[in-house]
């Protein structure tokens, strides 16, 4: 089972930016599809952003033009820059790798962003 470190969270005023990392304890090129998550207080869990198999990405509506994914496949990392960050942001953000092989999906712990008015 891969482990999944998220860093990168904290507070931001609306308007600003944050940039999360994710870094993974083994490879990830070739292996898993990486891509994030959030969760809000009181919602479900959505998908934010993700490569896909065929190494394209998706974008959730909400932040399709604001937010990009990227990822180093020599460092075993993927990155989320987030600009123009806006309150409805705010939520737990998590990292996801998911098994080629398998299709199992792995979690990170998960990292705070908060965007003040």
């Amino acid at each position: 089972q891969v482990q999944l470190v998220e860093s990168g969270g904290g507070l931001a005023q609306a308007g600003g930016s944050l940039r999360l990392a994710c870094t993974a304890s083994r490879s990830i090129f070739g292996v898993y599809i990486m891509g994030w998550y959030r969760q809000a207080l009181g919602k479900e869990r959505d998908l934010v952003a993700s490569f896909t198999s065929g190494s394209s990405i998706n974008y959730a509506e909400p932040v399709k033009g604001r937010f990009t994914i990227s990822k180093d496949n020599a460092k075993n990392s993927v990155y989320l820059e987030m600009n123009n960050l806006k309150p409805e942001d705010t939520a737990v953000y998590y990292c996801t790798a998911q098994s080629r092989a398998t299709m199992k999906l792995a979690w990170g712990q998960g990292t705070q962003v908060t965007v003040s008015s």
